[in-house]
């Protein structure tokens, strides 16, 4: 196929490249579509695609394709291509992604309002007996709608995986007096402890991201600090830092000043194995 040269590479572009060269029957899956649906990842590392019916796939040419069955409800038009719809994709990628990164994807996807937690638990309740159940349930029970960022949600994985108390994530502290204390990225209530993740906009916020931790400790609540490099380089220095500010809690006397926090249902997980936005609208 040729393009005009002075066209520049869109992933549009180089996905309209790849359909051309594809039977009218196929679609974009996995982080294509998840692109397509409107999450935030890279749809072209490699282009991946189902072509309905049995037999074996081929990767070439940067575009990865599986011969799968799909149901007609399963396949939905995005930004002008074929693609399998958001609880599908999402379904698919809890299967073939590591844990922590397939909830990367699904707190996306909560956290942006293009699918109901309820229209997922629903599909995967459908699928009972199938193989990847087990998976998606997994990766479900631990999603967060609140969370704001990818490094978010590793870094409050990272903590789970580990061991740790399940910390609610974006809730909004307030003081005996009722005002807003602030609203730490993870919290655990009982030990007032607050996690932040300083990400790349830190350094241009630096001076309100100060008071507002004058605000938490002031308001008697203490607050640790966590950066991209901390929690992928360093990860036994995070969990180590978190369970030892969480054990001194404990062995502190009972003593707070009165604290009210914003109510949340919380869900507590089972000790698990340690491991190492155009938006379209709700689905």
């Amino acid at each position: 196929m040729y393009v005009w040269a002075a066209l520049p590479e869109t992933r549009a572009l180089r996905l309209e490249a790849a359909r051309l060269g594809l039977p009218a029957s196929a679609l974009f899956s996995g982080r294509t579509a998840a692109w397509l649906h409107g999450l935030d990842v890279d749809p072209c590392q490699p282009i991946e695609v189902i072509l309905p019916g049995n037999g074996e796939g081929w990767e070439r040419g940067g575009v990865r394709v599986r011969r799968v069955e799909v149901d007609d409800c399963e396949v939905v038009v995005r930004r002008g291509f074929k693609a399998t719809s958001l609880v599908r994709t999402l379904w698919d990628l809890s299967r073939r992604l590591s844990l922590v990164e397939a909830v990367v994807l699904t707190d996306m996807a909560l956290h942006a309002g293009v699918i109901r937690r309820s229209k997922m638990s629903d599909w995967v309740d459908s699928r009972a007996g199938r193989k990847g159940v087990s998976a998606a349930r997994r990766v479900l029970d631990f999603a967060e709608a609140g969370t704001e960022s990818p490094m978010e949600t590793r870094l409050r994985m990272l903590l789970m995986l580990n061991g740790l108390p399940r910390p609610e994530v974006q809730v909004a502290v307030r003081d005996a007096a009722g005002s807003f204390v602030g609203r730490p990225d993870l919290y655990f209530r009982d030990e007032r402890l607050g996690i932040e993740y300083d990400g790349e906009t830190h350094r241009a916020s630096l001076v309100e991201d100060d008071r507002r931790q004058n605000r938490f400790l002031l308001a008697d609540i203490r607050l640790l600090r966590f950066t991209g490099a901390d929690v992928l380089r360093r990860p036994d220095s995070v969990v180590a830092q978190v369970r030892n500010a969480l054990g001194q809690a404990i062995s502190k006397p009972a003593f707070h000043r009165p604290m009210r926090v914003s109510p949340r249902s919380q869900t507590r997980i089972e000790r698990s194995d340690a491991g190492s936005a155009g938006i379209i609208g709700p689905v």
